[in-house]
């Protein structure tokens, strides 16, 4: 809102140390001066109406940033205009009087323009016109009532001015403040709104208001986020590391079978059953032999399908699919959401069209996540609403992490989700089947493990099992027998192989 000028009356009546004048003629002109711009104030007082047609008028024409405001309410930008004007126009007259009300009334305008989000160079624009229009009448009315008394305004030019970039900088300031106050408070509805659609509490009828104030689809496929950090001991002070940093534009996977620069034509896990791998004997398709029939190896295969994904390699590590390396293509969604919860962090992740089965492993391939760090992906879900069941399916994923870290895909560790999310059954069926190796020796007893969950991961194959431990194929076999004897397990038996990969599931997540 364009602002008069007030003229600095101390100044005006004090001394001008660089004047060449002497302080007796310097002192006089001020005085004629400050009479000359009061008649002149006084008759702008009176026409204040007319005045104020004038600026909102040029405000329309020339100030694009007010036209929408003129056009939706002009009555109400001619009431602020002429407020402002009156309380201005009357510094000029009694400074004193109306200084405190022409700074609460710039204020009170840039609070106004911020919250309807007016530029501020707009605003500024506007107050610097309205101290010309008003200099320019004072000056018209002194040449139109005595023009010989217009060179005296020389000496008041100067405060006219200063008092006009003093309310712009007010007006600045009022603004600034209103646009942090209302950044922070919509800051403060995006978070309050991403934790309760996390937590499920958000009603239906809010979906639609969700959807416009975070930028995301009310329909759209999603899925969530879990990240913590594992315990480390004793931190030091200072301000708190973010757990993971995820990429704003996230790759995509290509589908199955598509070539891209540093992938192949067709799937590595896509050759015929019954062909060798790693230079090892051939291997017969386990689904197709009825469960129990031995192998080469004179012990099962176990199913592919039944192995998640993710086989662990000599670190002890999760590795992805291979065929899942993200090509150099973008991420359709949005940047992520994030909210803190009291153990991990959530991230709303906004995925692509349907029908790319790779879209997660592209994803847990961009996390840039500090060594110890757990994420888990949840499954997909269509829609906000749904938004709180991916939370705890994301959350599901986090417990099915290592505790040394890495990233679990919840829809490649079905059977390590189900024993999390049901723990005390899993440390049951933990000492049932493995407790009777509590008696050995714990290192008799971890080697036993070891060797186990390395031929699980091997699907079955003794080779290479002991190609992973570092020993012959015979002595994988004859662990293998000795935890049969002990535990009264037949691992051929597809009932007991199921029990005893669930249960080593169970000691691994569940151990204190």
């Amino acid at each position: 809102m364009p602002q008069v000028v007030r003229p600095r009356i101390a100044v005006l009546h004090g001394t001008h140390p660089a004047s060449p004048l002497p302080q007796r003629f310097r002192s006089l002109a001020d005085r004629e001066a400050v009479e000359v711009l009061h008649r002149a104030a006084r008759v702008l007082v009176a026409s204040l109406p007319v005045l104020t047609d004038r600026l909102v008028e040029a405000l329309y024409e020339q100030e694009p940033g007010y036209r929408a405001a003129i056009e939706s309410d002009r009555a109400e930008i001619w009431q602020e205009v002429h407020h402002s004007l009156r309380h201005n126009v009357g510094s000029l007259i009694q400074p004193r009087e109306f200084r405190e009300a022409a700074h609460r009334t710039s204020r009170r305008i840039g609070e106004i323009r911020a919250e309807q989000g007016v530029p501020l160079d707009a605003v500024l624009h506007a107050f610097r016109m309205g101290g010309a229009m008003v200099w320019q009448d004072l000056v018209d009315e002194t040449a139109r009532r005595d023009p010989d008394d217009v060179r005296l305004l020389v000496h008041v030019a100067a405060d006219v001015w200063n008092f006009v970039d003093e309310h712009c900088g007010i007006v600045g300031d009022a603004y600034r403040q209103a646009e942090r106050r209302l950044s922070w408070r919509r800051e403060n509805q995006q978070r309050l709104m991403i934790a309760a659609l996390l937590d499920g509490t958000a009603r239906i009828a809010d979906l639609c208001e969700a959807a416009a104030m975070l930028g995301l689809p009310e329909q759209g496929r999603y899925a969530v986020l879990a990240v913590a950090s594992a315990p480390r001991g004793p931190q030091r002070p200072g301000p708190a590391r973010p757990p993971l940093n995820l990429p704003a534009a996230l790759p995509v996977a290509a589908p199955y079978g598509q070539s891209g620069p540093d992938l192949p034509d067709v799937r590595p896990d896509a050759a015929p059953y019954g062909r060798s791998g790693e230079g090892g004997p051939p291997h017969a398709r386990p689904d197709t032999a009825p469960y129990g029939r031995s192998g080469p190896d004179s012990l099962p295969h176990a199913r592919p399908d039944t192995a998640p994904y993710g086989r662990s390699g000599p670190d002890g590590l999760p590795h992805h699919r291979p065929d899942t390396a993200p090509p150099p293509t973008a991420f359709p969604g949005t940047a992520p959401l994030w909210h803190t919860g009291p153990d991990a962090e959530f991230a709303i992740l906004r995925l692509g069209d349907p029908g790319d089965p790779g879209e997660l492993h592209a994803i847990a391939a961009a996390l840039d996540a500090p060594a110890g760090t757990r994420a888990g992906i949840g499954s997909v879900v269509e829609g906000l609403a749904a938004l709180g069941d991916a939370r705890r399916l994301a959350e599901t994923a986090l417990r099915a992490c290592p505790a040394s870290g890495g990233t679990v895909l919840l829809d490649e560790h079905l059977p390590d989700a189900l024993v999390v999310t049901s723990p005390a059954l899993g440390s049951a069926l933990a000492d049932r089947v493995l407790g009777p190796l509590d008696r050995l020796d714990p290192s008799d007893r971890d080697v036993i493990l070891e060797t186990l969950t390395a031929w699980l991961d091997a699907d079955g194959s003794a080779q290479r099992a002991g190609a992973r431990l570092y020993c012959h194929r015979n002595t994988v076999l004859n662990r293998l027998r000795r935890f049969e004897q002990l535990t009264g397990r037949c691992l051929t038996r597809p009932r007991d192989a199921v029990e005893v990969s669930l249960a080593l599931a169970a000691r691994r997540l569940l151990a204190p």
